[in-house]
């Protein structure tokens, strides 16, 4: 990588902290962007972080993260630490005035995160969750036929999230996986709408000590379900969506790039009845229209959570995938954990605490 220009007045001065799995694709971005200049990269392994960097670089390498908070230069951190440390750093960072990137998950529990939510407020300082897939062209198509409403009624959303490891040693499949399938829910459904209960089953059939396997189902508003199929243990890759509304249907195949999208102008139509006696004559009308295959410019998501993140920066403007998305996200973690405990029970969500901070 070559670092040899000047940074303009207008860029966001940043320091990557963690330089392991995630890091160097966030070092890779903020190099990349117009819209930031990375001053340095913090990491206990400072041989790791020069590797990534390469060769012909600028950018500072430390250890010392209060180097990083210290450094008036820096006005932003982007955290690619184990999940266990993000509560501990993303609050350093914010109380010495810098704005902060989480990636997935935000902390560890929606107590911890709520706290990070009101330590930025506070500040007046941009907190955002890396929720990479929020930002794929795919699923911002998706987002504007949910929520503009050429889905109609949301009746179901059905997600498959598998593959062959990587067994974590530190998590479970859900907390590992869900993530993606929540933040990708959470973006998508309109204002108002929102997971009233979860039901969970979690199995280790190889004896990993974790939840291997998992299924959850979140009941909607108005009849509707969402369902999310999450497994280390899949001789396959797959990573489908669909999503049914009353007058389309969505397919979104991650794995398929020639048509990862698929609109379905198909349906299903029952006529209303008034008495008992007209129920026993409901008549079922099956809709087959066009199938719509939109074109989708490829591009790296991560380059637009750089791109959105830097301009919330500049204008005060509330991310897409704000700190409260991640308050909802762990709440709804934190009720799978409750359910996998009772063995499925549904488990009801705070309601109230949940939609307060949308």
């Amino acid at each position: 990588m070559s670092y040899s220009n000047q940074p303009s007045p207008n860029d966001v001065g940043v320091a990557v902290v963690g330089a392991g799995y995630w890091g160097p694709n966030l070092i890779r971005n903020f190099l990349a962007s117009d819209t930031t200049w990375l001053w340095s990269v913090c990491d206990l392994n400072m041989d790791r972080a020069r590797q990534v960097l390469g060769r012909h670089t600028s950018v500072e390498v430390t250890n010392d993260l209060q180097a990083i908070l210290d450094d008036p230069r820096i006005q932003a951190v982007a955290i690619a630490t184990p999940a266990g440390t993000h509560f501990g750093i993303a609050k350093a960072c914010l109380e010495a005035g810098k704005h902060v990137l989480v990636e997935k998950p935000l902390a560890l529990s929606s107590i911890e995160a709520e706290r990070l939510v009101n330590v930025a407020a506070e500040r007046n300082l941009t907190l955002m969750c890396d929720h990479t897939y929020c930002y794929t062209p795919a699923v911002r198509r998706i987002r504007h036929e949910a929520t503009q409403g050429t889905l109609g009624r949301l009746q179901y959303i059905d997600s498959v999230r598998i593959n062959l490891g990587i067994v974590q040693p530190d998590a479970d499949v859900f907390w590992d996986l869900l993530p993606h399938d929540l933040s990708i829910l959470d973006s998508i459904l309109p204002a108002g709408i929102q997971p009233t209960a979860v039901s969970a089953i979690g199995v280790d059939p190889i004896g990993a000590g974790r939840s291997c396997v998992g299924y959850v189902s979140m009941t909607l508003p108005g009849e509707g379900i969402a369902h999310v199929h999450v497994s280390w243990l899949s001789p396959v890759k797959i990573r489908t969506t669909i999503i049914g509304g009353s007058h389309r249907y969505i397919v979104w195949d991650d794995v398929n790039p020639a048509q990862r999208l698929s609109i379905f102008e198909r349906g299903v139509d029952v006529s209303t009845f008034q008495t008992p006696d007209d129920q026993r004559q409901m008549m079922v009308q099956y809709r087959s229209g066009d199938m719509l295959a939109p074109a989708l410019v490829e591009s790296e998501a991560l380059a637009d959570v750089v791109r959105e993140f830097a301009d919330c920066i500049r204008t005060g403007r509330r991310p897409l995938t704000d700190g409260t998305s991640g308050v909802r996200i762990l709440k709804i973690l934190e009720a799978v954990d409750a359910s996998v405990a009772a063995r499925g029970q549904l488990v009801p969500l705070e309601q109230q605490s949940i939609g307060a901070l949308r």
